[in-house]
Formats: structure tokens, C-alpha cells, sequence
């Protein structure tokens, strides 16, 4: 036998109730990245973009995924927008973070040869082979690597997210972005969307657990000589 039970207005209320605390919860992470990070960002595509960043030690360029041994479009645009920031005096050198977690994908040693080709000399370029994600990167980029503050570059649906990780990690960051609705919007937008997730495990990572890089060091000088270097390329 069937029983057909109505649910009462109290039920109603209540699952009401969760279905907001849920929706808050979700959404908090995303409120975190971009209220920390809402003065320290710029987009590349803008108009006096450059005149806008303020000058800082190093760019922290964040890895975006190889095509065969090359770097992606996306990551291709995330390192000509390095090189800009390098040729106009707004940095003194090129941190290059990204994955090497096997020797067949080398994602770092493929932005180094790409900004080669463009003309970046080698010797302002750091290379980290363990930023294997955005929380990575900047804590190694501060404890490992030593730098106090980075211009992070990357998209501008990332940049919220990376700023507010490299702020939280204790660097003084800014963030310049590319707005890559222009060339590709398809993957944008599945890209922005992964971000309400990738935001809630950077929250936990950031805020909650304090969680250590996958490798926390040893400590790399490489940085600290091209900045002791009074004449570097780019002062």
C-alpha cells in the first residue's frame, strides 16, 4: 500500500533553509578570492594596462598545459604578457612555475624555451618544476624561491584565485590577467566554471589547513642573485 505524504510547511521551510546554507557555503570561497583580490588585479587587454602595475621583483607565471612539448595557447598568451611586463621595466625577472611530476612533461623548461624564442635572456629566468598547482606555486615562490613580491600572470578568470593564494601565502601580489573570452570562449567559460571548485579547495588549502607545497623546498638562491644584481635587465 502507497501512502501519498504531503510534505508539511515546516519540511518545506527546512529543506528551503539547507538549500540556502548550501548555496552560501558554495559561493562563500568565490566571495574570499574576489573581494581579497578586487584592488590588486588588472586585465591585459585594457587600455594603459602597463602604466597601471605596479613594479615588483619577479612575475609568477602559473603553468597552463603543454600541446606536445609546446606551450598551450593559453599558456603561450600568460608568457607574452610576461615578456611585456619584463621589456617595460615592471619586473626584474621571470619565475616560471609549473609541473614536472614526470620527465615525459616539462612544463616549465617549455616556457623557458618559448620566451627564449621572444627574446627573454635566460639569465632572468627562474625555473619551478614543482608547482604542480596555484597554492604551490606562491608558497614555493615565497619560502623556496624567497621572493617578498610577484606580479601573477595568468587568465582573468584564474586571477581572483591566484592573487588572493599568493596574498595569503604572504607575498605582496598583483595580478595581471588575459581576457581569453576573445579567442577562446568555449573553454573559458568551462574554465570559470571549474573555478566555484578549484575556489573551495584553495579555500580549505589556504585558510583551513595550511597545507604544505607537495615539495616545501630545500631553498633555491637562483631568484635572490638576479635581484642583488644592481644593473639586472629590466631594474
Amino acid at each position: 500500500m502507497l501512502l501519498n505524504v504531503r510534505p508539511t510547511r515546516k519540511g518545506l521551510r527546512r529543506a528551503y533553509q539547507g538549500l540556502v546554507l548550501v548555496s552560501v557555503l558554495a559561493l562563500a570561497p568565490m566571495t574570499w578570492a574576489w573581494l581579497s583580490s578586487s584592488a590588486h588585479r588588472e586585465l591585459a587587454e585594457s587600455d594603459g594596462w602597463l602604466a597601471r602595475v605596479p613594479p615588483a621583483q619577479a612575475a609568477l607565471v602559473l603553468g597552463a598545459g603543454l600541446y606536445g612539448n609546446q606551450p598551450t595557447a593559453m599558456l603561450a598568451r600568460r608568457l607574452d604578457i610576461a615578456a611585456e611586463l619584463y621589456r617595460a621595466g615592471k619586473v626584474r625577472a621571470l619565475l616560471l612555475s609549473g609541473d614536472n611530476s614526470r620527465k615525459e612533461y616539462d612544463e616549465p623548461t617549455a616556457m623557458r624555451d618559448y620566451l627564449r624564442g621572444k627574446g627573454v635572456p635566460d639569465q632572468v629566468m627562474v625555473l619551478d618544476y614543482a608547482g604542480f598547482d596555484t597554492w604551490d606555486s606562491c608558497v614555493r615562490a615565497r619560502k623556496v624561491f624567497g621572493a617578498r613580491q610577484v606580479t601573477v600572470v595568468t587568465q582573468e578568470f584564474h586571477l581572483p584565485r591566484a592573487v588572493t593564494l599568493c596574498r595569503t601565502a604572504g607575498l605582496e601580489a598583483f595580478g595581471v590577467g588575459d581576457d581569453s573570452t576573445r579567442q577562446f570562449a568555449a573553454t573559458t567559460y568551462v574554465y570559470a566554471t571549474r573555478e566555484l571548485f578549484a575556489t573551495a579547495k584553495a579555500f580549505a588549502d589556504a585558510m583551513i589547513l595550511h597545507s604544505d607545497p607537495v615539495y616545501p623546498g630545500p631553498r633555491e638562491v637562483s631568484l635572490d642573485r638576479i635581484l642583488a644584481q644592481p644593473g639586472a635587465p629590466g631594474a
